[in-house]
């Protein structure tokens, strides 16, 4: 019978260990790294947009985005948008404008104001003041006592009013991460 004698060295075998462990947690952290420099710096990455690259904007975000256009114009000139709306008219505008509106409630008591991004589209004429619209178009650079994001509308339907005809405040909460809203 042949008998083995195996001898470890606690010593040098936890030293191995710990050189193949940080191996291991290295090479974890550098291909995190790179899936994230990458990801975010280096690679367009447009997959919570629709194919066609049109922005909705709901009820919840409508105010926050009616913010950030309006604060940032020249940024998100060419962008194409989607919402829904009713047809509000100011006395000066032509026969060519209006602005595609919403309530926003502005005190516990349901006091509201009409905010909403101006229209232009050469069927303006066809709709009627309180009429509600979803409209699809994008976003130039116009002058209404200065500069102002106007939409020009490439779609418009006639909708529904929609069950969540209010908007609230922007809040805090809204964080745009690129040009994209």
């Amino acid at each position: 019978m042949f008998v083995f004698n195996f001898k470890i060295n606690g010593n040098k075998t936890a030293k191995i260990f710990m050189a193949i462990l940080c191996v291991i947690i290295l090479i974890i952290t550098f291909i995190v790294c790179y899936r994230v420099i990458f990801n975010n710096f280096f690679k367009t990455n447009d997959s919570y947009l629709p194919e066609d690259n049109v922005y909705s904007i709901t009820s919840q975000n409508y105010t926050n985005v009616l913010q950030n256009v309006h604060n940032n114009i020249d940024t998100y000139v060419g962008q194409k948008i989607k919402f829904t709306g009713y047809v509000y008219r100011l006395y000066d505008f032509n026969n060519e404008q209006f602005v595609l509106a919403r309530d926003m409630i502005v005190s516990s008591d349901f006091q509201t104001v009409v905010v909403g991004f101006l229209c232009h589209s050469q069927i303006a004429s066809n709709f009627e003041d309180g009429t509600w619209v979803e409209v699809e178009g994008t976003i130039t650079k116009g002058n209404y006592y200065g500069d102002m994001p106007i939409i020009e509308i490439e779609k418009i339907n006639t909708v529904q009013e929609p069950t969540d005809e209010y908007v609230y405040p922007p809040d805090d909460s809204f964080v745009t991460t690129s040009t994209v809203l």
